[in-house]
């Protein structure tokens, strides 16, 4: 899109039209796809950046009134496509709002989180279980920009649903409880915060297993928790968990991937269908695994009691993770550094395995030159 194209054009009076962000009343609307209103520039600006920018010319068929349809036929057939395409904007805005969490972009976060909670009350109505999860983002985006009573207010509005739902999900369950361990540990309140992340951890281990990744996060955050106490024992053994089980999630993707490409023989012809697989990694769990492993490395660099075993373990957890997105030239390096550190252990078990990584990294570099 050019810079023309994102000058917004001013509205006729009278419209009763609402800003995107905020809900104000709207001034001015996007001079691409002329169905995106705001009250301002900056609220432009903002939603661009965040989500805009990406869905743009997807809220055309959206937001556009129906046509005149023949048939009772085509008319049902065109609800049923307005559904898939809403269905779709509420995940993919959801992924994209929840990368930028991730990543501590709270800021950016928030407009995308916003499209994801009205296209789900569009597609699902106001009182779902499926509002929660835009809810939680944009409760954990608020609290790490510091809005700590808008935080409360979201997580209110989805711990209410959940109240309301009997047959709520472990996993819908276990990401409200993080969201309020974070809540009260961002207060300062330590004891409510442990409360609510081991409950999240339980719920978590129900849905996912306890050597999950999606259980990993709960870990983490407890482990933050004891950090701030002082209580570095507990701290260190959740931080050596949380790097286990990342470790060995991207251990097995690798295997998985490493047989794949050596015995193309063993695999059996599959259908169209069971040909499309998804990422090994989504975007949103590249981002995560980024941010918790580099915190964990953080610590462990800068701690007074060097621990050099635990932490090749998290180098070599990271080089695997740059293997596994592609960034062969860091995950070259970080392998290197997982690795020299490994040669001044005693108990040199983990080299074989760094070794086995470095050589598929110089495998795919020379393929890829």
């Amino acid at each position: 899109m050019n810079v023309q194209q994102l000058v917004p054009l001013a509205l006729p009076r009278g419209r009763p039209l609402s800003c995107e962000l905020c809900g104000g009343p709207a001034q001015l609307r996007c001079g691409a796809c002329h169905v995106t209103y705001y009250c301002d520039v900056d609220h432009q600006k903002a939603d661009w950046v965040s989500i805009h920018e990406k869905i743009c010319q997807l809220l055309i068929p959206i937001r556009t009134s129906f046509p005149f349809f023949n048939s009772e036929k085509e008319r049902k057939h065109g609800v049923e496509q307005l559904l898939h395409r809403q269905k779709h904007l509420v995940d993919f805005t959801h992924k994209v709002a929840q990368k930028f969490v991730f990543e501590g972009k709270h800021e950016e976060a928030i407009p995308a989180a916003l499209h994801s909670l009205r296209f789900s009350i569009d597609t699902c109505g106001p009182d779902s279980v499926e509002l929660v999860p835009a809810y939680l983002i944009l409760a954990e985006a608020s609290t790490g920009l510091g809005h700590l009573t808008q935080a409360e207010e979201y997580l209110s509005q989805a711990q209410w649903i959940v109240l309301k739902t009997s047959d709520c999900s472990n996993g819908i369950q276990s990401k409200l409880h993080r969201n309020l361990g974070l809540l009260y540990a961002a207060k300062g309140n330590f004891e409510e915060s442990l409360y609510h992340l081991a409950t999240d951890i339980y719920f978590a281990s129900c849905a996912f297993g306890t050597h999950d990744i999606s259980t990993s996060g709960g870990y983490f955050h407890m482990a933050n928790v004891f950090f701030r106490q002082n209580k570095m024992d507990i701290a260190d053994s959740l931080y050596t968990e949380v790097t286990d089980i990342w470790h060995a999630h991207f251990s097995r993707l690798i295997q998985v991937q490493s047989q794949t490409l050596t015995s193309p023989a063993e695999i059996n012809i599959l259908s169209e269908e069971e040909e499309i697989s998804e990422e090994p990694l989504n975007e949103a769990q590249q981002a995560e695994a980024s941010q918790v492993l580099n915190a964990i490395l953080d610590i462990r660099e800068q701690a007074p009691k060097q621990q050099p075993a635990k932490t090749a373990n998290v180098v070599h957890a990271l080089a695997m993770l740059h293997y596994l997105i592609l960034d062969l030239p860091k995950a070259h390096e970080l392998g290197m550094k997982a690795f020299l550190i490994t040669k001044q252990l005693p108990n040199q078990d983990a080299s074989e395995a760094i070794n086995h990584l470095l050589k598929l990294i110089k495998s795919k570099l020379f393929y890829t030159k």
